[in-house]
């Protein structure tokens, strides 16, 4: 996400009568700007502190002036901070569009389905602050499960060029590092009026499927007015679905409906084959100076499952109207996986003695994306027989694919076994809902222009890009939290870890609640190792010993770059 723009995070440092800033972030492209005397003035700034350095040219190269001070760069909050300014992120929005946001009226109730006496719930992460979906439930006389998915109606508040727009445009995207967030739209729309926070009424653009099981018998969609009767949370109805806390009304049989349904989706989409890999992103915990406090690995629960089936339906079936229709959008696609790519998979599963289905002598895209789907089940239930290796064998069936990306060409989407797929469900972070909010709203006569044809392929790009780049900055975000958090922790001890990837120069090692290292085969003396041609295991030449994808093992931290987000083991 960098612009080559001039102003860089740096740290003041003194230099017998000077103070120097030193840039803190190493740059993998152009030249490194190293050190450069800088005069302190009003800045408040002294050594030690981080600040934001900006280079004015002149005719003997440039000089150095410190725009603003961000902290200290043993704060974690204030290094990632700087990391996001040093991506390009803008860190705030411009006083107009600011303006646009907070004047937003969305037009109104007229026109709306009034759908506030249905019993409706969120369910999200306890730390969530913007809520893009609601969800309401029952069963019918005639033994079917309504569900309704509600969406913050985003393109009510949101007019096509408008400031917010083009802005909202740009960014395509919210970007989530721990304790802070880029959002796509000012915090007047994402965390206030399109957040559908209980006990407020809210615009919303309602779709709902009629389940006989898991066959969607009818769909419709609307504009609507609702309201919220709980903020749930995902650890919460763990609980309730555990029998552990109590289910209330009015929301308490909706849920159980949308339980049912959800599970009769998540079957029928294991029979077609859909991937069965889980990942979850950390959650850390800050105190109030800015330090990290804790991180947690979310599991994969059925709350989670829940919200991610009804998600993926309502998706679908707003792809399957607009493909029916010929509505130009933007659909969320996956390619199917050639055959070198699942031999490939299956010749790394076996090397590690994972069974998987056999791969035919002509195995065409179709039957490829199948077969990885049946392999990544395989492989779950190797997982769970076996409580290890959940990580690195993801890893590998990931790595066979494609990558995901969106396009006004429908081609459908290999991972969910799904003919017609979009994005739609996020419109408050995600740019191409908003897109397919548009076109869903045009096909149905809501009075919404729907987008032009002619400019989604450029977009399609644009916004694959910019996701590409947002999940590069989370990474790296996470990865400088978890070394903060480890030079806290850290006494010398042996952790208790577990191979999560191979490289011939090493083996990176998941240990503790959520930490990564990396282990240097220059540190595991007395043996000359060798990376085996799938990947998967190394072989110590001299004595036999090998080191294989998902072993159990012990390290010690040797060493921590908590800027770099870099920790390097070595053996216990």
């Amino acid at each position: 996400m960098r612009h080559g723009a001039s102003a860089f995070p740096a740290v003041l440092e003194r230099r017998g009568r000077f103070v120097v800033a030193r840039e803190l972030f190493a740059r993998t492209t152009g030249p490194s700007r190293g050190q450069l005397s800088v005069s302190t003035g009003r800045s408040g700034a002294g050594p030690g502190d981080l600040v934001l350095v900006s280079i004015t040219p002149t005719r003997r190269g440039g000089r150095a002036e410190i725009v603003r001070r961000l902290g200290r760069p043993d704060i974690a909050r204030d290094v990632i901070e700087a990391l996001m300014i040093d991506r390009g992120l803008a860190r705030g929005f411009d006083a107009r569009v600011e303006r646009e946001a907070r004047d937003a009226s969305g037009g109104g109730e007229a026109g709306r389905r009034d759908l506030r006496a249905l019993p409706t719930f969120t369910i999200d992460p306890v730390a969530a602050r913007d809520f893009d979906d609601a969800i309401s439930a029952e069963r019918t006389a005639a033994g079917t499960v309504c569900v309704w998915v509600h969406i913050a109606d985003v393109s009510a508040y949101v007019a096509p060029g408008s400031l917010v727009d083009r802005e909202a445009r740009r960014r395509a995207t919210s970007v989530y590092v721990p304790g802070g967030v880029e959002p796509m739209l000012p915090t007047a729309l994402s965390n206030e009026k399109c957040s559908l926070v209980p006990g407020e009424d809210r615009l919303a653009l309602s779709v709902e499927l009629e389940l006989a099981g898991a066959r969607v018998v009818r769909a419709a969609f609307t504009r609507s007015l609702i309201r919220s009767d709980e903020r749930l949370d995902y650890d919460r109805v763990d609980r309730i679905f555990a029998g552990n806390q109590k289910l209330r009304e009015p929301w308490a049989a909706a849920l159980a409906a949308a339980r049912e349904a959800a599970r009769a989706l998540g079957e029928r989409r294991r029979q077609r084959g859909g991937l069965e890999v889980e990942g979850s992103e950390p959650e850390f915990g800050f105190d109030r100076s800015g330090q990290v406090r804790s991180v947690r690995i979310p599991e994969q629960t059925e709350s989670h499952r829940l919200i991610e089936h009804l998600m993926i339906a309502a998706n679908e079936q707003v792809a399957k109207l607009l493909s029916e229709r010929g509505e130009p959008t933007l659909y969320r696609v996956h390619e199917e996986p050639d055959h070198a790519g699942v031999e490939r998979l299956v010749a790394a599963l076996a090397s590690l003695g994972i069974p998987t289905p056999a791969v035919g002598e002509h195995l065409g895209p179709s039957e490829a994306g199948e077969l990885v789907g049946l392999i990544s089940q395989a492989v779950d239930r190797h997982v769970k027989a076996s409580g290890r290796g959940r990580r690195a064998f993801s890893s590998l069936i990931l790595r066979s694919l494609k990558q995901a990306y969106y396009s006004p060409r429908n081609i459908g989407h290999a991972g969910l076994r799904s003919a017609r797929y979009c994005h739609f469900t996020s419109p408050i972070r995600r740019y191409p809902d908003l897109v397919c909010h548009r076109a869903l709203l045009s096909a149905i006569g809501a009075g919404e222009q729907g987008p032009s044809a002619a400019e989604l392929g450029e977009l399609g790009q644009w916004t694959s890009l910019r996701e590409r780049e947002a999940v590069d900055v989370e990474r790296a975000a996470d990865d400088i939290a978890r070394c903060f958090l480890l030079e806290r922790e850290n006494d010398d001890r042996v952790w208790d870890g577990e191979v999560v990837g191979l490289i011939g120069a090493g083996v990176f090692v998941a240990f503790g609640d959520g930490y990564e290292g990396m282990l240097p085969v220059r540190r595991m003396r007395g043996d000359w190792w060798e990376l085996n041609e799938e990947r998967t295991i190394l072989h110590g030449t001299r004595a036999g010993a090998t080191i294989r994808l998902g072993d159990p093992i012990g390290v010690r931290v040797r060493s921590i770059e908590a800027v770099r987000g870099r920790v390097e083991l070595e053996p216990a």
